[in-house]
């Protein structure tokens, strides 16, 4: 008889907190991508590069992030969550280690944002889907859990790069943590799974409705609700991925904070990241996406608003102003996976989810080529907000008409 391992025998309420705890514990590794900023002008002076072209191994990580988050997402049901992530934690040790030996800016966009994009892209929803079909009572919550790593992970991991930055330069610096990161995400991977018919939540008679009306991607792409939560997630994306950007190198060319007090407010910055993910999965389930989307802009606006008025040594507007926006990113991670679940259902979530998640992708690329050109252009990150703060509002209004409660959409159409 085989024997069963420990966590196959642990009783199922015990076993789907293991989940939350093995992926909140991944996402501080793949999450390591929002130390960026860490890395710039290091880079910029040792490869003599321009602050557009310092993006550009950001900007490909997330796309690459982006791009393979639904393609691996068509392949989770059908392998199961340990093998895919394990896939990816190779992919993400290996190009943060190739980064290390690259000679010139091409060679470390193929490596950092290429290679170990890619990674993240494949390791990224295996976690955040255990978590959902396990927590299918308490989808918002456990998702943000998951997602909370990710986050959070500029708490850790910046700090750590810069020390190892000031020690042994950047490159070596990608060598260490490509290492690190290779054997805890590979390690990690092996105990995930997701729920069988006798374990986890126990589907009501309304859960099993909900299955059963749920869309398959060629429907949901065919909604207004799936368009105008894609637009959502892309200014949402944009506006929190070029403050994540350019923290650090705002925090030294406008506050004129120094490099090691740039590294620590980035630290800071990722507590709120992390906090907005369950915080918005919260407010996502108890107030309805809609609601929790226009919060969310309302956030951006206020803090795009606030950063016009940026100068040298007001740290503290600083501070909240890029604290309110690292928290509404976190806040779109969440967002967007309960809205997918609570729009269009649980049984091909993992796909759904993938499709939505390519406006990650196009955030990024938007966000990262308007702050450098403006920065390189114009000489002042500053003006970068005047654009998030326009976007803002679109996204308010795009939020309003277009996210409406599905039950009552259902319940409305039946009355006509």
């Amino acid at each position: 008889m085989r024997k069963e391992s420990y966590f196959q025998r642990l009783p199922s309420s015990k076993t789907r907190w293991i989940y939350i705890a093995l992926g909140l514990t991944m996402n501080f590794c793949l999450g390591s991508v929002y130390s960026w900023s860490i890395f710039r002008k290091p880079l910029e002076e040792l490869f003599e590069i321009s602050a557009t072209e310092s993006s550009l191994p950001y900007m490909f990580f997330l796309v690459f992030y982006a791009i393979f988050m639904p393609i691996a997402g068509r392949f989770l049901d059908k392998y199961g969550p340990k093998l895919v992530s394990i896939i990816g934690g190779i992919l993400v040790g290996i190009g943060w280690m190739l980064a290390g030996f690259s000679s010139n800016l091409l060679l470390l966009t193929i490596g950092y944002g290429i290679i170990a994009g890619t990674g993240v892209g494949v390791a990224y929803g295996a976690p955040i889907a255990v978590s959902t079909k396990w927590f299918e009572d308490k989808r918002g919550f456990v998702v943000g859990l998951t997602v909370l790593g990710f986050g959070m992970s500029p708490l850790i991991t910046a700090p750590i790069a810069r020390k190892l930055i000031d020690l042994y330069g950047p490159l070596f610096t990608f060598r260490i943590l490509g290492i690190v990161f290779f054997f805890v995400i590979v390690l990690l991977s092996i105990p995930l799974k997701f729920p069988s018919k006798d374990e986890g939540y126990i589907k009501t008679e309304s859960n099993r409705t909900k299955d059963v009306q749920s869309y398959n991607p060629s429907t949901m792409l065919k909604t207004t609700t799936f368009w105008g939560l894609w637009l959502c997630f892309v200014i949402g994306t944009l506006s929190g991925l070029m403050a994540i950007g350019i923290s650090s190198p705002v925090g030294q060319e406008i506050i004129k904070l120094s490099p090691d007090a740039a590294a620590i407010s980035v630290s800071i910055f990722a507590i709120f990241n992390g906090i907005g993910r369950p915080l918005f999965g919260f407010l996502t389930d108890k107030i309805t996406p809609r609601y929790a989307a226009m919060l969310n802009f309302a956030i951006i606006l206020f803090s795009s608003l606030g950063m016009l008025f940026a100068k040298e040594g007001r740290v503290v507007l600083f501070m909240i102003t890029f604290s309110c926006l690292w928290l509404s990113l976190g806040g779109w991670l969440s967002i967007v996976p309960t809205a997918t679940a609570q729009f269009f259902g649980t049984l091909h979530y993992s796909k759904n989810y993938g499709f939505l998640f390519t406006a990650y992708g196009v955030g990024a690329i938007l966000g990262n080529l308007i702050s450098g050109s403006i920065r390189d252009i114009l000489g002042s990150y500053v003006f970068n907000f005047y654009i998030t703060s326009i976007l803002s509002i679109i996204g308010i209004l795009i939020a309003f008409f277009s996210l409406k409660d599905r039950k009552k959409k259902e319940k409305a159409a039946m009355q006509k």
